[in-house]
């Protein structure tokens, strides 16, 4: 019988040969179109997907020089939107005071990409579907089937299911490598990080 350690990671190398390989350059094209114009990034999830949106904030201003914001990262704006006007505005009220145009680009994280019945992530759906009025672009990396935020989404990539008991284990993993990937993907135009300089 197959130790853990040989299921989970044999999954990885299944999901990895699994992506859409065409989707993701479109992903990367739409990204590069989207750094041209100078517009502002805002990243957002929830859980592990708040962690990943701060990190990535981080990278993107960084390594891609795209002016980035994580919404989660400020906690004492985030709770008192929250106590004031509810968990599910809280984030399409911070885009809101942040003047979220059509030039700007909202970033999301999420393992199932938000659902409607039963209500599942409405806040990132509605931050979604608030920076859709605004003409501004929307990206997501989820998992499962994408969810609501797939449909919404200008460019979404979908991490393969291949164990359903592992899909959030996995799902944030990719993420994680997936951001990575595009903060080094050469068409961006990235900035070299500090450890591939010194040589």
């Amino acid at each position: 019988m197959n130790n853990f350690e040989n299921i989970f990671f044999r999954q990885i190398i299944e999901i990895t040969n699994n992506f859409d390989e065409e989707n993701i350059s479109k992903f990367v094209k739409h990204l590069k179109n989207f750094k041209d114009i100078s517009g502002r990034l805002f990243f957002c999830g929830s859980g592990g997907g708040a962690g990943h949106a701060s990190h990535a904030a981080a990278d993107f201003r960084k390594l891609l020089n795209i002016e980035s914001y994580s919404i989660t990262d400020n906690v004492s704006e985030l709770t008192a939107r929250i106590n004031d006007d509810g968990w599910d505005n809280s984030y399409k009220d911070y885009l809101a005071s942040s003047r979220f145009n059509q030039k700007d680009g909202l970033f999301i994280f999420s393992v199932g990409g938000g659902s409607l019945n039963p209500p599942v992530s409405a806040q990132l759906i509605n931050a979604a579907n608030y920076a859709k009025k605004k003409k501004g672009t929307v990206f997501s990396i989820v998992g499962r089937d994408g969810g609501e935020i797939k449909k919404i989404s200008d460019k979404c990539i979908v991490i393969p299911v291949v164990d359903e008991k592992y899909v959030t284990a996995h799902t944030e993993g990719f993420q994680a490598y997936l951001w990575h990937f595009l903060v080094s993907h050469p068409d961006l135009n990235p900035e070299i990080p500090k450890w591939e300089g010194l040589v």
